[in-house]
């Protein structure tokens, strides 16, 4: 077992070359007089997005042998684990050398790159990796294991944050999964008596100072609970992202004043906030956002304009709003810490002006989506956080490494319960006189299902530990969420086509599953807008 180990760590350093090699490829393409062109980037999004999912892609076989390493060192690193890593490194790096996909029907090649992967391919490492994981016998035996009720090293070697695992774990098992479908299948707001559960448990406080009523963990912490969670229900473990955005925004930039007036209540669930920065023809444009607010004679602020695409926008109490104050581009966006009251289902928005519209959708649900219409709504003086104005986008941007790693960790939560359902009905239904699971190509799926959910799961936790260390992580937080939407998409998928004709029954839990997991693609910056993070930020860098 430990031979696999020590064929890991030899490999990595071609792979490392490798990455370094396509760096220099697409920068010579980018870059060519020393700092990088972004309209050179955006001509070559082909070069610096495959680039991304290289560097993505190695990141990822660092963290899987990160967990193996500690596995190991706990004396947790038996055959599942070294078949995992087998595979792991085998399938990786067999398609870093002949095709990477970047999305269903884009593959990333090195000649495209202008590089050649034969180094790599011929490095005796990682040949007898990529000979190793791809053995039918190396996949089935990791299968056999899980069918026999065995599980793969998941401690993180803190007795703390395996308590709260197993806290959420229980938790997620009694009160969520049982119901989570029938939540779905009748389109219900997560139930208030579970939200007041949830805040009992410290969900919403997790990453809040314990001197505002939070637990005062890290990332980390955070991205178990929200696994967790998101193993039950995408819509339970993304209740609290909103509650991670506000609270790291006005931990960040709020005054002494606001911080006092609005941590308490997030912390302990008493105030449900929402997240307003999202217009119908911007997108991920943030630089061209029109919602204007302006000062009135009173002091208050009027603000006009439309939303879009805005998560649990009729049950929150606090808005934080991103809009205009200022003149054009990101300099003149400000935002704000912005109180609403609370809608029922027969008026989901009694705030004066102030209205908006229910947006149906496939899945994510539990908390609804909706389009706003603010039409000189008002909020107080003292509500522009900070109390500066023209900060927003800078503001904004200090969340989005810790939005994008619990995006991270709500994909990885997804991922697993794709493959325990694609795991139990392939275990129970019978075909042709044996199980689904007997069959090679379905064992191969499961495999492959267990393998890509660890090496997410390891990637978003190395984000969260660099968040936590206080280092910039933008790169990391968008590789993360890059490989575990993909990772949940995949999962799911394939889960359902294990289901055959039943998967796409809606009485079948993986048909929800599937719909909750296209969604995280797309939100927090979708895959492309990941990919180009990524590359700018490699390619900025000079190390």
């Amino acid at each position: 077992m430990t031979k696999i180990l020590d064929l890991a760590r030899s490999a990595l350093p071609a792979l490392h070359r490798y990455g370094g090699a396509a760096r220099e490829a697409v920068r010579a393409r980018v870059a060519p007089v020393g700092a990088l062109d972004p309209k050179l980037l955006d001509a070559e999004q082909r070069a610096g997005h495959g680039l991304a999912w290289i560097a993505t892609t190695i990141a990822a076989l660092d963290s899987l042998l990160v967990w193996a390493e500690a596995a190991h060192a706990r004396g947790d690193f038996g055959a599942a684990e070294s078949h995992l890593l087998a595979i792991g490194f085998g399938e990786y790096g067999a398609q870093l050398i002949g095709g990477l996909p970047i999305s269903a029907n884009e593959i990333v090649r090195p000649a495209q790159l202008g590089i050649s992967a034969m180094d790599l391919a011929a490095d005796p490492a990682l040949a007898a990796l990529i000979e190793t994981g791809g053995a039918p016998a190396t996949r089935a035996a990791l299968v056999a294991h899980v069918r026999g009720g065995g599980t793969v090293a998941e401690s993180l070697g803190d007795d703390m944050i395996d308590t709260i695992r197993d806290q959420y774990r229980r938790f997620t098992a009694e009160k969520i999964t049982p119901f989570a479908h029938a939540w779905h299948l009748a389109d219900e707001l997560i139930p208030d008596a579970l939200i007041g559960e949830l805040a009992a448990l410290g969900t919403f406080g997790v990453c809040i100072s314990p001197d505002f009523g939070g637990l005062g963990l890290g990332k980390l912490e955070m991205c178990v609970v929200t696994e967790e969670l998101s193993r039950g229900w995408i819509g339970a473990g993304s209740l609290g992202t909103r509650s991670e955005i506000a609270g790291e925004l006005i931990g960040l930039a709020g005054t002494d004043v606001q911080k006092a007036q609005w941590l308490p209540g997030i912390a302990s669930g008493a105030v449900l906030p929402t997240a307003v920065f999202t217009e119908p023809s911007n997108g991920s444009d943030l630089a061209n956002l029109a919602t204007r607010a302006v000062k009135t004679s009173d002091g208050d602020w009027s603000i006009t304009g439309a939303k879009t695409w805005i998560t649990h926008a009729a049950r929150s109490d606090l808005m934080t709003l991103l809009v205009r104050t200022g003149g054009p581009g990101n300099a003149g966006l400000s935002m704000f810490l912005a109180p609403k009251p609370r809608g029922t289902e027969n008026d989901a928005f009694p705030a004066p002006g102030m209205s908006g519209g229910e947006i149906g959708v496939l899945g994510y649900r539990g908390m609804r989506e909706y389009e706003l219409m603010f039409d000189g709504f008002s909020t107080p003086a003292d509500s522009l956080l900070g109390g500066e104005e023209g900060q927003g986008f800078r503001q904004l941007m200090k969340t989005f490494e810790g939005a994008r790693i619990q995006t991270a960790a709500r994909a990885v939560g997804v991922a697993w319960r794709a493959f325990e359902l694609g795991l139990n009905y392939a275990t129970e239904r019978r075909q042709f006189g044996r199980p689904l699971a007997d069959f090679p190509r379905v064992s191969d799926k499961l495999a492959m299902m267990i393998v890509e959910t660890v090496a997410a799961r390891e990637l978003a936790y190395f984000a969260a530990r660099e968040k936590d260390k206080g280092r910039r992580c933008d790169v990391e937080a968008g590789m993360a969420k890059l490989l575990a939407a993909r990772v949940a998409w995949t999962n799911a998928d394939n889960a359902l086509q294990i289901h055959g004709g039943n998967g796409y029954a809606l009485e079948y839990e993986i048909s929800r599953v599937l719909c909750d997991a296209r969604i995280l693609n797309i939100f927090e910056g979708a895959a492309e807008i990941q990919a180009h993070v990524i590359a700018r930020g490699l390619l900025t860098a000079r190390n």
